[in-house]
């Protein structure tokens, strides 16, 4: 209201339609100095130096002048900045509110039969909730009945609908657009997806840049100089209308306002598109990344590997062998794993209880069913577990290998019982990826992976990577990370999944998770968090982040064109107190209007 007021009393006056203006502008001066004198002395009592300083200093002198139009372009200008100060903080309170729409209050929960109607922060895990056409899925879950066709744009930024069937996961805020289902939940409402990143947004803008912690100490710095400078023209000239200006044209309001500005609209404009950017320091490391360190399955490719062949070769019969693998792999989240579940779970196979499970992981796995004794995983793996290969057979996994096959060697009571081939697909989006990326500033992208080389080579020559490390084990990923970044200069970036690569990520100076829906662990683990498992999530990023940085680096020459135009209309003799008043509220709008550009496409 304030703005309003003093911007109409400005106009008005300007065209003659204000009696007695300079009481009337006094009035408005005084008034509008008390918000900015409290201000200042909150800030001296805990030892800061504020922009408030400053001007305090500025008005004292338009008082003391009797520039009362300036005094009130003063408190016109301090208050429009405010009004963008106070902006940039509702700018991630109003994603917040936006998410939170998205949050049903009053589900249906089915209890002994009957539909139920209750508060969404009453649901316990376990509750069986009905999901109809149309609705809002209130908490992260399972489907347990029926089907729906899933938009969870809200969450990864992809407008187009998932099919759920039973089994199949939904979570927090999404809407099922056709269909209707049954879900058995698996969090409350406090804990699930969306409260996750609502978490995220509100801890992001607590955490600042080098950039916006330099403009801090700059400014307090700044106004000491001002104020020195300022001090030393007076006693040389004993001009009051020239040291008023000075201080009216120099006033860094529009740098200290522009700058967390511009980082708060790029990270909320990333988590509009499924991009969890963790604080606008991470956004401005993204533009600075030179090498690129990524695992292979799940991120260059689809890691969902496709079975090709199962060969069973031992005195085990052919069901059994299906039914110990499968109760054995059942047991384990390897994304090879998942697909022989996948397999054997279409042809009806009944899953049998592991009395004994132990899992080396990226290795293979040990289990006891009943009277059997199972390993399965890499042929090294099983040759460890004392299971002997035959020259045979060795001849035949070093051919599948050399033809771009993995393989699941598989070994029952001691002997070498069959073996299972597949391929995973690359995605096709890697190499325009890893092009995007390095036309960046990217200069190198590193693979890690634990298949063989020559697996590894036929994934690097199909995206382009530049060199590769294989056969590595998790452990040795992160000894691989710390001999990278000592043989390179530049910031590096990991690409994982957030779980399994969550100690590799933490080694990297920007961690990209991709896929993290449902994962606090892969949320937690990352810099940035890609709500999807598109790849492509990445050059977009790194080009916000260019586009942040050049920004803000724009916003310090618009600031600084500006102050150097406005002393030099000073010294002319071009502008009175009241025109550097007008000069310096006009020019503020420059750097500010800059940094909502980020907001648009």
């Amino acid at each position: 209201g304030l703005v309003i007021i003093l911007l109409l009393t400005l106009i008005f006056d300007y065209f003659n339609l204000i009696p007695n203006p300079d009481l009337i502008m006094a009035v408005f001066a005084v008034l509008g100095i008390i918000p900015i004198l409290i201000n200042s002395v909150k800030s001296i009592s805990k030892k800061e130096l504020t922009v408030d300083h400053l001007a305090s200093v500025a008005l004292l002198f338009s008082f003391y002048m009797g520039e009362w139009h300036s005094a009130v372009f003063i408190n016109l200008m301090l208050a429009s900045a405010r009004i963008f100060d106070k902006w940039t903080e509702k700018r991630k309170d109003g994603i917040i509110k936006s998410l939170l729409k998205y949050r049903p209050e009053k589900i249906k929960v089915l209890i002994n039969g009957n539909l139920i109607i209750k508060n969404i922060d009453d649901v316990k895990v376990g509750d069986i909730i009905s999901v109809e056409e149309g609705v809002r899925i209130p908490v992260d879950g399972v489907i347990t009945e029926g089907q729906g066709s899933v938009d969870e744009s809200t969450l990864t930024g992809e407008s187009i609908p998932v099919t759920k069937k039973v089994g199949g996961k939904v979570f927090s805020s999404t809407l099922n657009t056709s269909g209707s289902f049954y879900m058995k939940a698996e969090k409350v409402a406090s804990e699930s997806t969306l409260a996750k990143i609502i978490i995220l947004i509100e801890e992001s803008s607590l955490k600042k840049s080098k950039t916006v912690k330099i403009v801090s100490k700059f400014t307090k710095w700044y106004i000491l100089v001002t104020l020195f400078g300022a001090s030393i023209l007076y006693l040389l000239t004993h001009n009051s209308n020239i040291v008023l200006a000075v201080l009216l044209v120099v006033c860094a309001d529009d740098i200290a306002v522009s700058v967390p500005l511009a980082f708060t609209v790029a990270t909320s404009k990333a988590a509009q598109s499924g991009i969890l950017i963790k604080s606008s320091d991470v956004l401005e490391r993204i533009s600075k990344i030179k090498t690129i360190v990524t695992d292979k399955t799940g991120t260059l490719t689809y890691g969902r590997p496709k079975i090709n062949n199962v060969e069973i070769s031992g005195k085990v019969k052919k069901d059994i062998f299906n039914s110990l693998l499968l109760s054995v792999e059942a047991n384990s989240n390897h994304p090879i794993s998942k697909a022989i579940v996948k397999y054997y779970t279409d042809k009806k196979i009944e899953i049998k209880k592991a009395d004994k499970f132990n899992e080396s992981f990226g290795e293979g796995m040990k289990s006891k069913i009943g009277k059997y004794e199972v390993v399965a995983g890499k042929e090294s793996f099983v040759e460890d577990s004392g299971i002997k290969i035959s020259d045979k057979y060795k001849n035949i996994f070093s051919d599948l290998n050399k033809n771009g096959y993995s393989l699941t060697v598989v070994g029952i009571n001691g002997e070498l019982a069959g073996y299972l081939s597949f391929m995973d697909e690359v995605r096709p989006s890697s190499k325009k990826v890893v092009e995007d990326t390095k036309y960046l500033g990217v200069n190198k992208w590193v693979m890690l992976t634990g298949d063989n080389k020559v697996m590894a080579q036929t994934v690097a020559d199909k995206v382009l990577i530049d060199d590769f490390r294989n056969g590595l084990k998790p452990d040795e990923k992160i000894r691989e990370i710390e001999k990278i970044k000592s043989e390179t200069n530049g910031l590096i970036a990991m690409i994982g999944d957030g779980v399994n690569d969550a100690a590799s990520l933490a080694m990297a100076d920007v961690s990209f998770a991709m896929g993290v829906v449902g994962s606090d662990a892969a949320i937690n683990a990352a810099d940035v968090a890609l709500m999807t498992d598109n790849l492509e999530k990445i050059p977009e990023a790194m080009r916000l982040g260019n586009k942040t940085n050049q920004i803000v680096k724009q916003n310090f020459i618009f600031w600084g064109l500006s102050n150097i135009v406005g002393l030099i209309l000073v010294f002319t003799g071009n502008l009175s107190p009241t025109g550097a008043a007008t000069f310096n509220f006009l020019t503020d709008f420059v750097p500010i209007f800059n940094s909502l550009r980020l907001g648009f496409k």
